[in-house]
């Protein structure tokens, strides 16, 4: 009889190796096709820094957003872009990663932003100020390169 038991012992504890984390899922992940480019502007044509950014443009990529984006290069972002001026409310449900969004109007001035977004959260993020472009980096980002409301952004589509 306890041979048995050692036997029943060694099988489940080679089937305990680790091997089997079958149960980890693995994480659903979105990869960013970045087509555009957003310069952020100090003065008329003293540019401080530009990024990559990915479009949302229709109702779908725009309600998409950083959805599942879990990682993000330092140099890049997304561009929302809107038929008309309006108060914007963002959100981060089920955006993994903080976010610093900057709302821009129709003169393409930015007019709010909000830093060090929490991932996850359900609250919304206004703009308090009406908006045409939206424009989502890393959190820290504008910091960092000291990106203030006030200056303006411009944006080319390859």
């Amino acid at each position: 009889m306890p041979k048995y038991i050692f036997i029943f012992i060694s099988l489940f504890l080679l089937s305990c190796n680790g091997e089997g984390d079958s149960q980890t899922s693995e994480r659903e992940t979105r990869q960013l096709s970045y087509t555009a480019t957003v310069s952020f502007i100090e003065q008329p044509e003293l540019e401080v820094t530009t990024v990559r950014a990915a479009v949302a443009d229709d109702d779908h990529s725009r309600s998409e957003g950083l959805m599942n984006v879990h990682d993000m290069p330092e140099d890049a972002g997304m561009i929302f872009i809107f038929d008309d001026e309006a108060p914007r409310s963002f959100w981060m449900a089920n955006t993994p990663i903080s976010l610093d969004i900057i709302f821009v109007n129709s003169d393409m001035e930015i007019v709010r932003i909000h830093r060090n977004t929490p991932p996850y959260s359900h609250e919304n993020i206004v703009s308090e100020i009406p908006a045409k472009y939206v424009v989502e980096v890393n959190a820290g980002f504008t910091l960092d390169h000291d990106i203030r409301e006030g200056m303006s952004i411009s944006y080319t589509i390859q």
